[in-house]
């Protein structure tokens, strides 16, 4: 079966890239291969509570499906070139961030009506982190909320079902390049297309690294972010999420020279179970309906960690301490932040006793025996530091979940069209290594779309 264009992948990318092609040429015959299910059948049986670790599903309803990782996150788009990926080094600064305003429009325009924009800029608070050694990022921030999020993927499914051909729960098994286009493997058969769009995602990173060998495409190393997952009252960082909802802050230690940052503030929400690849990890969730806050606000604190020769498997680093926290707590820890800096283990009773009320049932544990000794140094460190902007952030009662692991794919070749050695072939989103975030990735699946309905196929 022959397409014009097929695209790898149904998260951000894909999706932008489906919707930006029917909507330039909708006579051009486009499929979407996706490893997951369609976003209604999507659902992981980890609870918490009755099943607390990964029984290995089919297809991980987290990060496979119609929507990608991004699904069931906070639904939170950073219109910003200071981070979320180096799209701007490949396109420009101008037009990754007017790529990024586009994807916003669309999402209002698709069931984010009423949705709060976000800004940084011209705020006392840049002002006040400087004066204490800390550096708030710039960006424009619409928060969606879980809830909308989910409301804007169905809607823009719903606009794409009758154009574009889906094939849910049909992961490829590799592409092949032929003489004048491509052949796409499945289980279910081979199909041919003109131009071959790789969207595969974080979940898709091993499989990206084995498309790129057997194709000759150049890769570098990357990094991986180890952390915590920090809740504490909504009240102590009340003064920056009302105005600014996510506050970006980066914190260079004393001790190390280390940059610690925070990352997905959730004002109100929830810590939640996440599972990559088998390993239970921790995130958080925020709503944008009242009825579904909290008294609590959590944020990760990441520790970036950049390898070199002769060390390559940044992510399988980063595995490593994501299991061994699985194996101690049978799934995420939980530990009071009196309890980590006096070097004592949190039980039942102690987290029992705590005022802050942990949103997801972890296990009380002791991170020290988990986490390496520098990356802890540098959270605790910056604990302190926010403690300064934030009074209350230190409390002995602030709870800290982990491991918290941002994955990152290795960096592929690609050009300034998002276009590898081969021609026709684009890799995009986050499997490409260039993007790491829900807007960086909806603006590279609108730029590849663009360039290849300006090209004759």
């Amino acid at each position: 079966m022959n397409y014009d264009v097929i695209i790898v992948g149904a998260g951000p990318g894909g999706i932008f890239s489906a919707y930006e092609l029917i909507k330039i040429k909708p006579q051009l015959k486009v499929a979407v291969f996706e490893a997951g299910n369609s976003l209604e059948k999507r659902k992981c049986p980890i609870d918490g509570k009755k099943i607390k670790s990964c029984i290995h599903c089919k297809s991980c309803g987290i990060m496979n499906g119609f929507g990608g990782a991004g699904a069931f996150s906070d639904g939170k788009y950073n219109i910003t070139n200071q981070f979320g990926g180096t799209l701007h080094e490949y396109i420009g600064k101008k037009d990754a961030i007017d790529l990024m305003n586009y994807v916003d429009e669309i999402n209002v325009s698709h069931g984010g009506e009423g949705t709060r924009l976000y800004s940084t800029a011209n705020t006392a608070i840049k002002k006040m982190c400087l004066q204490n050694d800390l550096h708030l990022l710039d960006a424009s921030v619409r928060h969606l909320g879980t809830d909308i999020n989910y409301v804007v993927l169905e809607n823009l499914y719903a606009e794409l079902k009758d154009h574009v051909e889906f094939h849910f729960m049909t992961p490829v098994e590799t592409v092949l390049k032929c003489e004048d286009d491509y052949e796409v493997i499945t289980a279910d058969g081979s199909y041919r297309c003109k131009k071959c769009i790789i969207s595969a995602g974080r979940s898709g990173s091993k499989w990206m690294e084995s498309v790129c060998r057997d194709l000759e495409i150049k890769t570098k190393s990357n990094r991986v972010d180890i952390g915590v997952r920090v809740e504490l009252p909504a009240e102590v960082f009340s003064h920056l999420t009302d105005e600014l909802y996510e506050s970006k802050i980066v914190y260079r230690t004393k001790k190390f020279e280390d940059l610690v940052r925070t990352f997905c503030m959730n004002p109100r929400g929830v810590v939640v179970n996440e599972n990559t690849n088998g390993i239970v990890t921790v995130n958080g969730h925020s709503y944008e309906d009242p009825k579904m806050h909290t008294e609590n606000t959590n944020f990760a604190l990441l520790v970036s960690k950049h390898f070199s020769e002769p060390f390559k498997d940044s992510n399988g680093y980063g595995e490593s301490i994501a299991r061994l926290s699985n194996m101690l707590g049978g799934g995420v820890i939980v530990q009071r932040f009196g309890d980590l800096i006096r070097g004592k283990r949190s039980t039942v009773s102690r987290i029992a006793q705590s005022y802050v009320v942990p949103t997801l049932a972890a296990t009380p544990g002791d991170l020290s025996l988990v986490m390496p000794k520098r990356i802890l140094d540098g959270i605790i460190e910056m604990i302190y530091a926010l403690d300064k902007i934030a009074p209350g952030t230190a409390n002995d009662d602030t709870l800290l979940y982990g491991v918290e692991v941002k994955f990152y794919n290795m960096e592929v070749e690609i050009d300034e069209h998002l276009e590898t050695r081969h021609k026709g072939l684009f890799v995009i989103g986050d499997c490409s290594g260039v993007t790491h975030s829900l807007s960086h990735a909806s603006a590279s699946g609108v730029c590849v779309a663009r360039y290849i309905a300006g090209k004759d196929l």
